[in-house]
């Protein structure tokens, strides 16, 4: 089972706004990367052993350095994520389970990177940000793997 994508891409849409980190190239980009990390929300924890979790497979320890490190020095997002999640920190059952704080995470991941996000439908450009920012050269995923689940879920 997967999420339909004109309601997910609303959902994802409306809660980025919500916390101040909305854009259309953040939106797109999310969804393809849920793509790719969850086969669209098909999962919600990492097959096999590995310890990512929710529809975009943040890992916990990715979760904490967001919290511990950016959300610290940017305290506006860290108090808007809080009044719309309830969340505040690094919580594995809001990982898991909780799809607004699963957004505001994944998207605080590519905040991080710094730079600007790649355009909207510019899949080769998106998956190689992806690998780079997200995946990270030390991941299993390849960029072939991200555009073939993009085109496939979105």
């Amino acid at each position: 089972m997967s999420f339909d994508k004109f309601q997910f891409r609303d959902f994802v849409k409306r809660t980025l706004q919500a916390v101040g980190l909305y854009s259309e190239e953040a939106v797109d980009l999310l969804l393809k990367t849920a793509a790719k990390e969850s086969n669209f929300g098909t999962y919600l924890k990492q097959l096999g052993k590995g310890p990512a979790l929710g529809v975009f497979q943040i890992e916990p320890g990715t979760e904490k350095n967001i919290w511990n490190e950016l959300l610290k020095d940017n305290p506006k997002f860290a108090k808007k994520i809080t009044e719309l999640t309830g969340v505040t920190g690094p919580n594995l059952s809001a990982l898991e389970g909780d799809l607004r704080y699963q957004t505001c995470v994944a998207r605080l991941r590519y905040y991080w990177a710094k730079g600007a996000l790649p355009k909207v439908g510019d899949i080769q450009a998106q998956a190689d940000y992806w690998k780079k920012h997200y995946n990270t050269v030390l991941g299993a995923g390849t960029v072939e793997e991200f555009i073939a689940a993009a085109k496939k879920y979105t």
